[in-house]
């Protein structure tokens, strides 16, 4: 029994040391500034409250005027008029709240979606370490489960505490008319109201903000394992069992977290119940003295005890929307640590919009490192109550100092086929991203045209640049879409040019639904070969000067390479072409091979140079080329 109790009890006195600061002015003023554009419609809603609030003042005086008047005097007709009056009030207040829910379902979503499209824009700006860093599931937790929880502050907690008040302080005034001794002592229970509230908010708050975390980690997890990919790998590994396992696991905690939650909220509206009860008891116990000594009349007693209702309720409704506030001020903080966290590539106030590229590419003593490049995910937020609230692991550690490139000068002239060769780990990928600008340098400069990239708009660097990485990406969108994803404009003709350049047109007409095909989720429904032409053809379409090739023709069966190299031959033709080689046809083609090791440029040269040299690219080609053969023909 002892136990038991001492578990009950551990619901309702959670560790405190665990809650978050104190909310501040700065904060407030931030959360109100998003119904500033509302505050018309704001306007509105205030009149409907107070408008509701003195509907409720009516029909305690016509109960009054009903006990004490009407019914001692005889008076069918004030009878009937009264009666009137108690069905009419209510059918009006009716008709007022409508009109107020429509104007604050008005108000709230649309701050709903202005937080979203911030949250969104915000996002789109980081860098791709951001996103390399942050799980999926806890970014859709944010622009879903957490701006509806912010949502919930600007309307329903706030336009509570103001209903609450108009209600409590139009009571009041009436009450204290009728009999100020029995008011006076209604209100003396208003501390208990208060300090209830007070303990509550804040464990309360901490339990939110560990829920919502715990359902961000569930929504990831639901995230990886439910996507095709992750299904997949979960079937060919037998680890279903093991991934029921883990999602159980975070659900139990989602679960324990709630009904701990729930608990506490119980206990809370059962406080404010006896609070209630006890005030109630006091006046009527007092009310019915001064009746019985003449001092009072019947109907005034009846009309206080209906404006008890009307004051506790208030009263209780402030107190809980304290605690409502408190918890919805959690999903601000939310938002706000990622609209807060800055991007590690940002685009200059002014920047140069280029409109026309030739094409050269120069990097000038670049070093790079991925730890200094600012690309943190979520996990590095500040998180209050982390650790003992949630369960949660410490946030992994950042990956250990090191430079992807260092001391590396090269120039592409403008048309040049560059092949980039080197053994894993050389720098080669990361030499790629730094061309269309996925990341900066970390010292030195990349140049496009003598331009520094860092002072070029977004959709300058966009509009010159083409990247076909070795897993092509697909929408879960028709093939026609994919393929105008960089030029939405195109017409079906230019579409079908495209396509066809990348031999993927007559496969394309031979479905059913032809370009309206749908390609399904990350485009599975079409073979390696189909995604990357169409991938390619989507490069074609867009006609960048510069083209950057990532393995684009590794692990493909032979006919699919065929096909890929000779629309390649075609899109390459004077154009800048930087390609990550692990096919000898591709090495064979280059105009220039640039070999890297532990992320320097350590030989660079033809073919034949190279292999004279015999250095890194000669052993290399002894044992990953020697063997291959460059691609044949493709049929006609």
């Amino acid at each position: 029994m002892v136990r038991g109790a001492a578990s009950w009890w551990s619901y309702v006195t959670y560790d405190e040391e665990q809650a978050p600061p104190e909310i501040d002015r700065a904060l407030l003023r931030r959360v109100i500034a998003y119904a500033k554009p509302y505050r018309g419609l704001l306007i509105l809603v205030l009149g409907t409250v107070v408008i509701d609030s003195l509907l409720g003042l009516i029909p305690p005086l016509l109960m009054r005027s009903l006990i004490d008047t009407a019914i001692p005097a005889g008076d069918l007709g004030l009878v009937t008029w009264l009666g009137v009056g108690m069905i009419g009030v209510p059918l009006f207040a009716g008709a007022v709240n409508v009109v107020q829910r429509h104007w604050t379902a008005s108000m709230g979503q649309g701050i709903v979606y202005d937080l979203r499209r911030q949250l969104f824009g915000h996002v789109q700006q980081m860098s791709l370490g951001f996103f390399t860093n942050t799980r999926t599931g806890e970014l859709m937790s944010r622009l879903n489960t957490d701006v509806q929880g912010a949502q919930q502050a600007v309307t329903s907690s706030f336009l509570s505490v103001v209903s609450a008040f108009i209600a409590a302080s139009t009571t009041l005034l009436v009450m204290l008319n009728l009999e100020w001794r029995l008011t006076l002592l209604s209100v003396a229970i208003l501390p208990l109201f208060i300090f209830s509230s007070q303990k509550v908010g804040k464990r309360l708050r901490v339990l939110r903000r560990a829920q919502m975390e715990e359902n961000a980690g569930l929504s990831s997890i639901m995230q990886e394992t439910l996507s095709v990919s992750g299904a997949m790998l979960s079937k060919l590994f037998g680890r279903a069992a093991d991934e029921n396992q883990r999602f159980s696991e975070r659900a139990a905690r989602v679960r324990d977290l709630a009904v701990r939650q729930a608990t506490i909220a119980r206990w809370f509206f059962m406080t404010l119940g006896i609070v209630r009860a006890l005030g109630t008891a006091l006046v009527f116990w007092l009310g019915a003295v001064m009746v019985i000594r003449g001092s009072l009349t019947i109907g005034t007693i009846v009309a206080l005890s209906a404006y008890l209702g009307r004051l506790y309720g208030p009263l209780s409704q402030l107190a809980n929307a304290r605690v409502e506030f408190a918890q919805s001020l959690v999903s601000f903080e939310r938002v706000f640590e990622l609209l807060d966290m800055p991007s590690a590539i940002v685009e200059k106030p002014k920047p140069d919009r280029v409109r026309a590229f030739e094409g050269r590419v120069a990097f000038e003593d670049v070093w790079f490192s991925y730890a200094e490049s600012g690309g943190e995910g979520l996990e590095s937020v500040r998180r209050f109550g982390r650790g003992g609230v949630t369960g949660e692991e410490d946030a992994p550690a950042r990956v250990p100092t090191g430079w992807a490139l260092s001391e590396l000068s090269v120039e592409i002239e403008p048309g040049e086929t560059v092949a980039l060769v080197g053994p894993s780990g050389a720098g080669k990928t990361t030499f790629t991203t730094l061309v269309p600008r996925l990341y900066d340098p970390t010292r030195g400069a990349v140049r496009v045209d003598g331009n520094d990239l860092r002072d070029l708009a977004f959709d300058a660097i966009s509009s010159c640049m083409g990247v076909v990485t070795q897993e092509a990406y697909l929408f879960h969108d028709s093939i026609g879409a994919n393929i105008r994803y960089g030029r939405p404009e195109a017409s079906l003709d230019e579409v079908r040019a495209a396509a066809a350049a990348a031999h993927i047109d007559e496969f394309v007409m031979g479905l059913p639904e032809g370009y309206d095909t749908v390609v399904g989720e990350r485009g599975f429904r079409l073979s390696g070969g189909e995604k990357q032409r169409v991938a390619l053809a989507r490069v074609i379409l867009e006609d960048p000067c510069i083209l950057i090739l990532d393995e684009a023709t590794a692990h493909l069966d032979a006919r699919s390479e065929a096909l890929i190299q000779d629309a390649l031959e075609t899109i390459m033709a004077d154009r800048t072409s930087i390609v990550i080689a692990h096919r000898l046809s591709t090495i064979l083609s280059a105009d220039r091979i640039l070999v890297l090791d532990g992320g320097r440029l350590v030989e660079e040269g033809t073919h034949a140079e190279l292999l004279e040299a015999a250095g890194l690219y000669a052993r290399l080609f002894r044992t990953q080329f020697r063997n291959a053969q460059p691609v044949a023909t493709p049929p006609d």
